[in-house]
This record gives C-alpha cells, structure tokens and sequence, in this order.
C-alpha cells in the first residue's frame, strides 16, 4: 500500500498573527501598570529622601541650636554655601562635609582623587537627587566637572528672600545670612514648609538688578516683563550653592505653575532672581525678590517636607493664597497641608 503525504503540524499564518495581536494587546494592557507601578517606586523613594533630609535638620539643629543658613558669605567671596551643604554629616556624606572649609567659598573646596583636586561642588549626592529626574549628570566647565544639580529646594519664602543692605530677610523657613531658630517658626512646624522639588536644569533670568521694592508678580506673564540675564539651562545645578534660585524654592506661583517666555524664539518655563545674594554691586545693594517656582517629574503635584520632618505630598491644584500661606514661617495664618 502506497505511503500517504507526510503530515506537517504548525500554526497556520492567520493563526501566528491572531497569537501575535493577542501579545500586543497583553502588553498595551500591562505597561501602563508596569510604568504606574514604577513611578509609584521612584514617587516613594523621592519621599523618603525628602524625609532624610527633614531628618538631617533636626539633627543639625539639635547639635548647633540653630538652623543652617539658607546662604552665607564667606570671609572672601559671595560664593556662599547651602544649607544643603551644611547638613551633609546628617545624610552619612561625612567625607565630603568634612573637606568644607566653610569660612572659604565653594569655588576653592576640593578633594584629592589619586594626586587630582576634584571640585567638592561636582560630587554626587545620592540624597539630593530624585529618582524621576532625567538629567542626573554632573555640569562641566571649561576645565572638567563643575557643579552636580539636585532636586530639592529650601523654603526661601514667597517673593522677597534678602535684602544686604540692612541683613533684613525673606519670610521662609530658612534666610541668607540668619541662623533661625525653630522657636522663629511661629506658625506651627507642622504647618510650615521646610523643602520642596525642583526640576535640575531649569531656564531662568536673573541680575535685573532694580533697586527698591519690586511688587509681587500675580501673573506668570510679569516674570518675562521683569526678565534680566537670561541662562538657558543652569538653575538648580548647584547643590553647593544658597543662592535662593539654585538651593532653593519660593511660593510665588504654585506648584509644577508653567512661567513661560519666550527668548530667540524658544518658549521656556523659567525662574526669576532680580539679584544673587552676595553678588557685588554699589550701594543700595539691590535686593533679592525671586519667583523660584517648585516643579516635578511626578504627575499632579510634589512631595514636600514641613518643618517638623513629615513629608506630604502637594497637589498642583492647591490654593495660591495656602501654598503661600504654608511658606511663611511666621505669618500666623490658620493654615494646614490637604
């Protein structure tokens, strides 16, 4: 008897592609979960830096009976440190806190790596860094690593932050040039902001140097009005820096609030300092009004820590006059965080 055709068993075409549009729909279905699931990871992990950093000021203040400065001069140059500089052996960077010398500026402080003098203010703080941030890369100069950005501000207050003429400061929890106190904190740790997010690398004019009273802006279009020296890409690469729009943050807008302008005509969401603290100039020295605005990479608000350590986590839509309200250390309003 003659052998029959030799049967072939396998999937026909139509079938590897109905398999095949299955697969795809599985994955369309699964990577919004996987993508949630890890920024809520990366939301998580930003918190509790956020928290230790809340952490290292209770201990500083518990060992020197005051607060950092928010900036403060050196004996030589207006290159004043942080208070992200000065609570270093609080987050386990004792190496690099302890090679500050902080009676000089951070343009002269370096380490020695194999015979090389490496910039302190070019290190990496793990601490200082979201884990949403996309440009987590140290900023180069005309000789090697510069500086390294971070990703939290201090509370420098709502619109004024210094003024060098008289030493008077801003309404934030931390001040240029003024060691507060937590008995200065008269509205409440709980209801008073310690550190907030901000976005590495932000955009933002500064040195428009008018002298006297500059009114708070109410809208974000005023900001492009004032304007001033424009830098397109360097606010928030400074963590060794207190000068308010590279440490710090203001209430001026709410939070992740877009202050767009247009410069060469590129459109960017910018920050505004009228004059850096410590920056020389004659007399009356301008004063320093900044709209340094909290932003982040996660969707719908920020983490921010209060003075009391705790970390909560600010929607966009928070009321302007609360967010504000939030950011005075002793404006004695009825506030709390939602």
């Amino acid at each position: 008897m003659a052998k029959g055709a030799p049967r072939h068993f396998g999937f026909t075409l139509v079938e590897l592609l109905v398999v095949i549009a299955i697969i795809g729909v599985l994955v369309g279905l699964l990577l919004p979960a996987v993508q949630a699931a890890r920024e809520a990871a990366r939301r998580m992990s930003c918190s509790n830096n956020l928290k230790q950093i809340g952490l290292a000021v209770h201990n500083y203040e518990s060992a020197t009976k005051s607060l950092p400065a928010a900036w403060s001069p050196s004996a030589t140059t207006g290159d004043g440190w942080s208070t992200q500089a000065r609570i270093l052996p609080y987050i386990e960077a004792i190496s690099l806190a302890s090679a500050i010398d902080f009676g000089a500026g951070y343009g002269a402080a370096t380490l020695q790596v194999d015979g090389v003098a490496v910039p302190i203010s070019s290190y990496r703080v793990p601490t200082y860094l979201c884990p949403s941030e996309p440009n987590d890369t140290q900023r180069l100069g005309t000789s090697g690593p510069e500086h390294y950005p971070l990703n939290y501000g201090y509370n420098g207050g709502v619109w004024f932050t210094y003024n060098p003429n008289d030493n008077t400061v801003g309404e934030g929890s931390f001040a240029a040039n003024r060691y507060l106190k937590f008995r200065d904190c008269l509205d409440g740790l709980s209801n008073t902001l310690a550190f907030s997010e901000v976005k590495a690398w932000t955009p933002y004019y500064r040195d428009l140097s008018q002298t006297g009273d500059i009114a708070k802006p109410t809208q974000t279009s005023e900001i492009c009005t004032l304007a001033g020296s424009f830098k397109t890409d360097t606010g928030h690469t400074e963590w060794v820096d207190g000068r308010v729009h590279q440490s710090g943050f203001t209430t001026t807008f709410s939070p992740n609030k877009k202050v767009l302008c247009t410069v060469s005509g590129i459109e960017y969401d910018v920050d505004f300092t009228n004059f850096r603290e410590g920056k020389t100039a004659t007399a009356p020295i301008p004063k320093t009004f900044a709209a340094v605005t909290s932003r982040s990479y996660h969707v719908g608000g920020v983490n921010a820590c209060l003075m009391d350590g705790s970390v909560r986590f600010v929607t966009d839509s928070i009321d302007l006059e609360l967010w504000q309200g939030l950011s005075t250390r002793a404006g004695r309003e009825v506030v709390a965080v939602p």
